[in-house]
């Protein structure tokens, strides 16, 4: 979680007043003991939080607080899905995120952390707004890569895409492969239980030759 914290700590000081006020844990009025919170999360919050890579968004987050001798423990739990937009033909694609987070604050002088789970706020701070550990989290949660699974891409899309596409000058064969990758990447996923359409496909036969030459 150390990616988390790091983007935690550098936002905690800027969060926009009033968008996220029911993110708001009223630390300094929570008796000793165990507590909960629960947060649904949908488009219009990462909107909020100017996000362009989440469209939308249906995820339930569960926070238990434990407050014990001045110690807060705060353990967040993350589940549902995010749509983003597919790598491949930037069609909409559904992400389930399924994870958790955990830190541990005590009040102090002044802000500071002195580990990948630990915070330490001033006295002076009544509230902690965990708008973006949440926000931090699920992003952290997505892939790098998201593309839909062999055969669901919107081929249209992806056809005008890959006219689009830059070829190394050196590589005259990246322009045939990419075309062939991309056939096979829009293929419905029966594709093989499929009578077959035509007994012979240029693209193909010059790939053929290709590695006959080789």
């Amino acid at each position: 979680m150390t990616q988390v914290k790091r983007l935690i700590d550098n936002r905690l000081a800027t969060l926009p007043v009033g968008k996220f006020s029911e993110f708001k844990l009223p630390l300094k009025s929570l008796a000793e003991g165990t507590h909960t919170f629960h947060y649904d999360l949908d488009k219009h919050f990462f909107a909020n939080m100017e996000s362009t890579d989440i469209r939308d968004a249906a995820v339930a987050v569960d926070l238990q607080v434990v407050h014990r001798n001045g110690v807060y423990d705060l353990s967040f739990k993350f589940e549902g899905t995010v749509i983003v937009a597919c790598d491949r033909c930037l069609d909409d694609l559904e992400l389930p995120i399924d994870t958790s987070y955990h830190v541990t604050v005590k009040y102090g002088d002044a802000f500071r952390d002195d580990s990948d789970e630990f915070i330490e706020i001033p006295e002076s701070d009544n509230y902690l707004n965990v708008a973006y550990m949440i926000y931090d989290t699920v992003s952290l949660a997505i892939p790098i890569k998201h593309v839909h699974p062999l055969g669901k891409c919107n081929r249209a899309m992806s056809s005008l895409l890959k006219k689009h596409r830059t070829h190394a000058a050196d590589d005259p064969d990246a322009e045939l492969e990419d075309s062939l990758i991309d056939e096979i990447d829009s293929m419905p996923d029966d594709a093989g239980s499929q009578p077959e359409q035509q007994t012979s496909d240029p693209r193909w036969d010059a790939l053929k030759s290709l590695k006959d030459d080789e």
